[in-house]
């Protein structure tokens, strides 16, 4: 517990305390030994350790998700004095005391800090978040692409579903269905892909679908929240014009099997 001064020092923790979704929450306090350059993941491992509250009473361990401890994996997102950050990435030297740590309130709570995240691959599925397989064996290069399109990609690309520009954005509910921005920039990814275009109006109409990008009300607070500093209202800009393109295309398609048909138009 040393110190560049030479002295002892803790850092007080303000941690949400909750068994399950059934019982009632709390905040219960920890104080942890400081040490420079600490995360508020290495701060959690210390309580997990000896799980002894500021009171000196002897608790239950903090639960919460992590995984990589480098902000990669997306697991570690959670409350931070109010904002939504990596945990991982959250260094205590930049944050006031006493740190609050917080679940993610736009998802059913699991214990502790732990939230379910089933709602964001749900609308991974609803936006077809993946490149289909074309062939188990070797088909050869793929077709080229442009430097332009290349560093777009990869920027989006590096979405880690961490869930803060849902936990950010106004328009997200426990009892909605509104997708959000992480789904609807990983759309315009795959849109983008080569391979992944043979599929692109697939991904449009799950966009169209129930909770889909019309359900956006270009808060912009996404945006500011991104650990990865995706522009994922470049992103929601873009995907509105191709629904856009694609909602008129889908009607006129109507009009002419129609009018092929002998109806009216």
């Amino acid at each position: 517990m040393e110190t560049t001064l030479g002295t002892s020092r803790t850092i007080t923790f303000r941690i949400w305390r909750q068994q399950s979704p059934d019982h009632e929450g709390r905040f219960e306090e920890f104080k942890v030994p400081y040490f420079p350059k600490a995360n508020v993941i290495s701060c959690l491992m210390a309580i997990q350790r000896n799980p002894v509250n500021a009171e000196g009473k002897r608790t239950t361990p903090v639960t919460w998700d992590s995984s990589c401890l480098e902000e990669v994996c997306g697991s570690c997102s959670m409350n931070i004095n109010g904002r939504v950050r990596m945990a991982c990435s959250s260094l205590i030297d930049k944050l006031t005391e006493p740190i609050t740590l917080e679940p993610l309130r736009k998802f059913p709570l699991v214990r502790d800090l732990a939230v379910d995240r089933q709602r964001m691959f749900d609308a991974l599925k609803q936006v077809r978040g993946w490149i289909p397989i074309d062939g188990t064996y070797n088909l050869g290069p793929g077709p080229r692409q442009s430097p332009n399109d290349q560093s777009t990609m990869y920027v989006l690309s590096t979405c880690m579903t961490c869930a803060c520009c849902l936990e950010a954005c106004p328009q997200v509910q426990i009892g909605n269905k509104f997708i959000g921005a992480a789904a609807i920039s990983q759309a315009r990814l795959f849109n983008m892909n080569p391979t992944g275009k043979l599929n692109a109006e697939d991904r449009l109409r799950g966009l169209m679908a129930e909770g889909g990008i019309q359900d956006c009300g270009k808060a912009q607070n996404c945006v500011q929240v991104c650990p990865k500093e995706i522009p994922l209202t470049t992103s929601i800009a873009e995907m509105n014009r191709e629904v856009t393109k694609q909602l008129f295309k889908d009607i006129f398609s109507k009009d002419e099997e129609r009018e092929s048909a002998g109806g009216p138009a």
